[in-house]
């Protein structure tokens, strides 16, 4: 198991699913944690939990969207907490389901700034501090969709692809200062968010778990283990790399 002891992890998202589990899985691993969300009362919850298991957790509410909140979360981090190192960026958005020709113009562009503008800011702002210390880890959340194409959801997909091509790039950009970069690629997993989108329609259920030749939905624990296993040591030649966690989705 990664022993996280005097570092700093940062977890965006972090008010509920994939991103409440990582910020639990870094606390159970020594790390100090800030807890990140644009809900407020969201975050206080995981920082709650975070501190039963006797961990140090910072709550910060941020819109990871906007450049100005992005700075300051950092800016927060490394001061209240004593420095950041590894970054779990989190924040996406499912959008409609629509054809491309009928797809909303504004929700294609709303997925885009959350799901991949969200990405890029909170890295540029994370990675000026890492470059200074000359060290650090960053785990970025794609999706299976970010690998494949999936049909009626052009604004997810694209998005999820660019998260993986951002993954990559900066991974070269910054491979010799010491700092790692990678992303996690989720299957369906069993979230809010997913809940939200299957609408309590058992048949919607049955179908997610059909595509799983393990035959369930994936656990967001299950994905916190994958990114805490990215930023540790024992993954300390993987850099780059779009890790897919999806019960078989893909085979």
């Amino acid at each position: 198991m990664a022993d996280f002891t005097g570092k700093v992890a940062l977890v965006t998202g972090a008010g509920l699913g994939i991103g409440q589990a990582s910020a639990l899985a870094f606390a159970a691993a020594g790390a100090r944690v800030a807890v990140v969300d644009i809900d407020g009362p969201a975050a206080a919850r995981t920082v709650e939990m975070v501190e039963e298991q006797g961990a140090d957790a910072l709550l910060i509410e941020a819109d990871v969207t906007s450049s100005a909140d992005v700075e300051r979360m950092i800016a927060v981090t490394v001061e209240s907490l004593g420095g950041l190192d590894f970054a779990h960026n989190n924040v996406g958005n499912l959008g409609t389901r629509a054809l491309i020709h009928e797809y909303p113009e504004d929700v294609f562009e709303s997925v885009t700034r959350v799901t991949q503008v969200s990405m890029f800011l909170c890295m540029k702002y994370e990675l000026r501090h890492m470059v200074q210390q000359g060290a650090g880890a960053i785990v970025n959340t794609s999706s299976v969709a970010g690998v494949i194409g999936l049909p009626g959801e052009s604004a997810y997909v694209a998005a999820k692809h660019a998260v993986i091509g951002l993954t990559k790039t900066a991974a070269l950009e910054y491979s010799d200062h010491g700092i790692r970069i990678n992303a996690v690629c989720p299957g369906v997993i069993r979230t809010p968010m997913t809940e939200f989108f299957l609408d309590g329609d058992p048949e919607a259920e049955r179908a997610a778990v059909a595509r799983h030749p393990m035959g369930r939905l994936g656990e967001p624990a299950e994905i916190a283990d994958a990114v805490v296993w990215l930023c540790s040591e024992e993954a300390s030649f993987v850099t780059g790399h779009p890790l897919v966690v999806d019960g078989g989705h893909l085979l």
